[in-house]
């Protein structure tokens, strides 16, 4: 499936975004006053390789789950019990994820790809699990590379499914507890830098438990061998093995299967960063279907998007994970792209276009 998906996986088309362009700049307002939305539609306009590019709604969030070895370490206050609670919490609709949802109208999907708990059926759960949370990755690998590709293949069924069931926008969604370390180690490696720039406080943590979080990061850094930016896809599946999680593996693969069905995919925060590391590593191309829904206030999330080249549209120092920050930038998204397809253009209108 990953090899499939992968061969489906197309780059922006360059007439779409010049039509895009040209279109944009024959529209009843100042050339470029839109700003980013207007660079938001050209973006969407070829990655559907169409101009207007298609309405990206109805959308669907799919939060992963996974729980991780290295909380063992100390690395969060939070106990492990919460990613399942949570996972609840979600289903019941009583989180930030649900309320965000129903106001931007988009469903709610919870994917279990590796909780460390059996979860009871639930409308709204599908159970995709690869094992009962990872490894710890400060003392060897969090997965093997056969299970990193079973949940990089789950995120792309999950997506494919979504799709088939009439979604047009997907939007990252994510929960577990300790997955800021692992994203961190991910970061690390993929955008080269050292562990301290790209570590962050998570969920709420104090200085010493910060510097000790650092020490594992680094820790499973130099147990696994990894050090520097990757580039090879094989390099990049021992990578994402070695450090990351289940729900990093699944979002990467859900980016993916978005990208070959040619459907936006809307990036959360810094789980979605670290994720869209590694699916740009086996695709560059992946990329062209992807928009930054938000900035983190982790600090790695900023090295993510600059080493991806993104552009966040909301930057309100949320550190939530969910979606919650890719729910709030899809109406900028929709509204990018409705004033395609509704405002009328200099000729059509009758108004004097700025002399030049």
């Amino acid at each position: 499936m990953l090899a499939e998906t992968l061969a489906a996986i197309r780059p922006a088309d360059p007439r779409a975004i010049a039509e895009a362009r040209a279109y944009q700049d024959r529209l009843t307002k100042p050339r470029g006053s839109l700003g980013a939305l207007e660079e938001i539609a050209v973006r969407l306009a070829g990655a559907a390789g169409v101009t207007p590019p298609p309405m990206p709604e109805p959308a669907a969030l799919a939060i992963f789950a996974g729980d991780h070895g290295v909380h063992a370490r100390g690395v969060t206050p939070w106990p492990q019990e919460v990613t399942v609670q949570m996972v609840a919490n979600f289903l019941a609709g009583g989180a930030v994820a649900n309320a965000f949802a129903a106001q931007a109208g988009v469903s709610v999907t919870v994917v279990d790809v590796g909780v460390a708990a059996n979860l009871p059926d639930a409308p709204g759960l599908v159970k995709r699990k690869i094992g009962y949370g990872t490894e710890d990755m400060s003392k060897g690998p969090a997965m093997s590379v056969d299970q990193a590709v079973r949940a990089l293949e789950a995120g792309i069924a999950v997506a494919r499914d979504l799709v088939a069931s009439g979604a047009r926008c997907l939007i990252t969604g994510d929960m577990g507890i300790a997955n800021t370390t692992a994203s961190a180690a991910l970061i690390a490696v993929f955008a080269g830098r050292d562990p301290a720039e790209v570590t962050g406080r998570g969920t709420g943590i104090d200085d010493e438990t910060y510097e000790h979080k650092v020490d594992v990061v680094r820790d499973a850094l130099r147990t696994n061998g990894l050090s520097g930016a990757l580039i090879s896809p094989s390099e990049a599946l021992r990578a994402l093995a070695a450090v990351g999680g289940f729900e990093h593996a699944a979002i990467a693969g859900f980016i993916l299967g978005g990208a070959a069905a040619r459907v936006p995919v809307i990036l959360d925060g810094v789980i979605a960063g670290a994720a869209a590391l590694v699916a740009a590593a086996l695709d560059p191309a992946a990329l062209d279907h992807c928009v930054a829904g938000h900035r983190s206030a982790e600090p790695g999330h900023t090295a993510a998007l600059a080493h991806l080249g993104l552009r966040p549209l909301v930057d309100l120092e949320l550190r939530l994970g969910e979606g919650s920050g890719g729910l709030l930038a899809h109406p900028m998204l929709c509204a990018a792209v409705r004033v395609m397809h509704d405002v009328a253009t200099f000729d059509s209108a009758g108004v004097t276009e700025k002399p030049v």
